[in-house]
């Protein structure tokens, strides 16, 4: 025999009720209702549900079984409630996100680490990748998001893209480097030193190019390419190799001293690190509040690092 699972709840409100107002009251029917709904319980399960001729209402052992039952079915309602609720506003779901290898592990790693502590119901499901792959990604549907540099004249047609950060990149060093205790800091010394080279299919690899002609060094040595984030940073804190990586990525590490930044200053590229989407409001409510974390983050990074710059003299 199926017993239809609202019965069950009116059963188990009007039990923990203690009577049949109390109980229509509790679930918010009337109780000629409630009444109607236990005799016909009654009628189809073949045994009464509470004793007769007794007030207030006394329940069979039978009925505090089926009551049993229906606590069980309203606590799973109340729980599927909370749980659509809880999407509705962003704070349950899955956030696929993308973007380039450096700036994902050197600034983005924290703040998804940051946006977990407070959402422990969101997921969060990480790719790398550079500009064409991503907005493949975006168009396909298998990423909601893509944080990278553009130039936002240069943001493909279809896409809504955010700036969060100006491009700035320097030239990277370890902490202890023999350049950061030079009072006077010459190009020439620079060309004396090994270079760690960013993969070459990165915007980074040519940023360094342009740099190192832009600033007169034509000839140099290199040590190290193609790694990551983890093994450049290793090898910059021990060894006297340089590099060029994005300011905001020498600005997260600064807590770790494993690598500073020589104040040279150098030009810089004609992009912006943002957030690319592909439509903005068709998104889940869990990958609009992430972008809108994302978004207020960097701009407190971004006013730190002004604030931090006004603190640092920059050489020509």
């Amino acid at each position: 025999m199926k017993l239809d699972p609202r019965h069950l709840e009116i059963l188990a409100a009007i039990v923990d009720g203690g009577g049949l107002t109390e109980g229509a009251q509790a679930i918010g029917r009337a109780q000629p209702s409630v009444s109607r709904t236990i005799a016909m319980l009654e009628a189809r399960i073949g045994a009464p549900l509470f004793e007769k001729n007794k007030r207030p209402l006394v329940p069979t052992e039978l009925c505090l079984g089926l009551a049993g039952e229906g606590r069980r079915i309203l606590a799973a309602g109340n729980t599927a409630s909370a749980i659509v609720a809880t999407f509705r506003t962003g704070h349950r779901g899955i956030v696929r996100i993308g973007g380039t290898p450096v700036f994902m592990d050197g600034v983005i790693s924290t703040l998804i680490a940051e946006f977990q502590q407070n959402h422990p119901q969101v997921r969060i499901e990480q790719s790398y990748g550079y500009v064409p792959e991503l907005t493949d990604q975006l168009v396909a549907g298998t990423l909601d998001v893509a944080i990278c540099p553009i130039n936002p004249t240069a943001v493909p047609e279809g896409f809504h893209f955010v700036p969060v950060l100006p491009g700035r990149n320097v030239i990277a060093c370890g902490s202890d480097h023999p350049l950061l205790r030079k009072g006077s800091l010459r190009l020439t010394d620079i060309a004396n030193y090994p270079w760690i080279a960013p993969p070459a299919s990165s915007p980074l690899y040519q940023d360094m190019r342009h740099i190192l002609r832009d600033i007169g060094v034509n000839d140099i040595r290199i040590s190290f390419s193609g790694g990551t984030l983890a093994s450049m940073t290793a090898i910059l804190a021990n060894s006297d190799a340089l590099t060029i990586l994005p300011y905001s990525v020498v600005f997260m590490a600064r807590k770790q001293r494993t690598m500073a930044a020589l104040s040279i200053r150098l030009n810089h590229p004609e992009r912006m690190l943002g957030i690319l989407t592909r439509d903005a409001e068709a998104s889940s409510p869990t990958a609009r509040r992430f972008r809108r974390f994302i978004d207020t983050e960097f701009r407190n990074l971004s006013r730190f690092i002004q604030q931090h710059e006004q603190n640092t003299v920059w050489r020509d």
